[in-house]
């Protein structure tokens, strides 16, 4: 299962996230859910350098990806960030919704 994690600061800005593990729809190679997710949470890092001009703090390796935005809180580019983010989370509402047994998705306040 792939297991995301959203964090949100109290006002409900997302500070970071953690995408973790593998959905096992199906073979490697062959597996929708995991590219799915894969291209929206790796789409989103590269949509906020592209378009933003920041460079995101990341870690990433197989199975694995985690971005911390919170250096970012109080940029002025702030607002433009969150709506990229918040389209990420919808997203990933998306497929969980048709694919509930393969992605968990948590939301945590600070």
């Amino acid at each position: 299962m792939i297991r995301v994690k959203i964090k949100r600061k109290p006002d409900g800005r997302i500070y970071s996230f953690q995408v973790k593990g593998h959905a096992m729809y199906d073979e490697p190679g062959k597996d929708i859910v995991c590219a799915g997710v894969s291209a929206v949470t790796v789409g989103t890092v590269n949509s906020v350098e592209a378009l933003l001009g920041i460079q995101l703090k990341t870690q990433a390796k197989h199975g694995l990806l985690e971005v911390d935005v919170s250096e970012l809180a109080d940029n002025v580019l702030d607002e433009k960030l969150q709506m990229i983010l918040e389209s990420m989370v919808v997203m990933l509402q998306t497929i969980k919704q048709s694919y509930s047994a393969y992605i968990d998705l948590q939301e945590n306040k600070k």
